[in-house]
């Protein structure tokens, strides 16, 4: 039996939490204005799934990795259309749906602390779990009260997503506020001396 913590968030470059699909779709990130892979080999995967998913460290194969990669990029997909409140493409939505079929899974109560903490459990194979458990993830965002706060990023070459947890916050992080800030000062400036 393994167990998937499908609600587990992982922290953003803010510092606050994000919902699992989110944390799952920004594993592709942009570093000075280039896309970079944070999933570039089968390692790099289950080190994220581990410590994201809460899933044990399993060994993960160059199909595996596909799989993943396939199932973010659906998840992209669709994140992007909802903030740019287009239709969602159907054939990433079929595709999440498919990945949200693949493990079923049910709630084990555990006590933490003074209160009780809620975890899934699953009888299936450990990737497959938390291939499901993304796409889990990802309809609980989407179809969930965190949806209207979902947002793209909008700073200078950022290709994140985030949840708007404050009314003033526009940006992904700290970086891309200080990066956005920066190119519309030197804007001013060069209109100024024009």
């Amino acid at each position: 039996m393994v167990t998937v913590t499908a609600q587990r968030a992982a922290a953003g470059s803010s510092g606050s939490a994000l919902p699992l699909a989110v944390a799952f779709a920004n594993t592709l990130v942009a570093v000075r204005g280039k896309v970079r892979e944070t999933l570039g080999t089968p390692d790099e995967l289950a080190a994220w799934l581990a410590a994201n998913t809460g899933a044990p460290e399993v060994a993960v194969g160059a199909p595996d990795l596909t799989a993943f990669r396939a199932l973010r990029d659906a998840v992209r997909a669709v994140l992007r259309a909802y903030v740019d409140g287009e239709p969602a493409p159907a054939a990433e939505v079929e595709r999440i749906n498919e990945a949200s079929a693949a493990a079923p899974r049910w709630p084990v109560l555990t006590p933490a602390g003074a209160g009780y903490a809620v975890t899934q459990r699953t009888d299936r194979d450990p990737l497959p779990a938390a291939l499901a458990a993304l796409a889990h993830g990802t309809a609980d965002l989407l179809g969930g009260p965190l949806a209207a706060d979902l947002r793209a990023c909008h700073g200078p070459g950022c290709v994140q997503f985030f949840v708007k947890d404050h009314p003033r916050r526009e940006w992904c992080g700290p970086g891309c506020g200080n990066r956005a800030r920066a190119a519309r000062h030197y804007h001013r400036q060069r209109e100024q001396s024009a």
